[in-house]
């Protein structure tokens, strides 16, 4: 057996879901656990069969096999270009406003 910890981000924040596995299971195996863990009104809204996913940041297969001890995250789209962002806010306007003049 090992044990993983499985971080979901999601819009009210991050889920961290300790999970004991066996030792040959997939990064797939580990998101069907927290998935039962995570509380119904949050699960619902991870695409838990279709966001990408990594183990320590690094981004893997679904069928990947994880150490005991790594972190799987699961990951959701930005919603806005972080480059882009500090651009807009370098030249002191905000998204959607006009430059400041």
């Amino acid at each position: 057996m090992k044990r993983c910890l499985v971080a979901v981000d999601t819009p009210q924040g991050p889920w961290l879901c300790p999970v004991e596995l066996p030792d040959e299971a997939t990064l797939d195996m580990a998101l069907e656990q927290a998935r039962r863990l995570i509380p119904p009104e949050i699960a619902h809204q991870v695409d838990w069969d279709g966001a990408p996913v990594g183990v320590w940041g690094e981004k893997r297969d679904r069928g990947a096999v994880p150490r005991d001890g790594e972190r799987v995250d699961v990951y959701r789209p930005l919603v806005a270009d972080p480059r882009q962002r500090r651009r807009q806010q370098a030249r002191g306007t905000k998204p959607g406003r006009p430059p400041v003049a």
